[in-house]
């Protein structure tokens, strides 16, 4: 059972990583200087898909790290 939990915690560990890096593309360092078109910007469409899913994975990840601190 350990085994298994180890392994799922690496598959969504890299789903994750996965995840935030596709949200990432557009960013740049301009919104770290406060670059107008990243002020005033709102998900759509895919972008809000993926921050909801990124969301459920990380929590996912959370629930599956307890339960295998709480099986050791």
């Amino acid at each position: 059972m350990k085994a298994y939990l180890n392994i799922a915690q690496i598959v969504i560990s890299i789903a994750v990583l996965l995840v935030i890096l596709l949200q990432v593309r557009g960013g740049g360092l301009g919104g770290i200087f406060g670059s107008q078109e990243a002020v005033f910007r709102t998900r759509r469409g895919i972008e809000k898909t993926l921050f909801r899913f990124t969301i459920v994975m990380v929590v996912v990840l959370v629930l599956v790290s307890m339960l295998s601190v709480r099986l050791a």
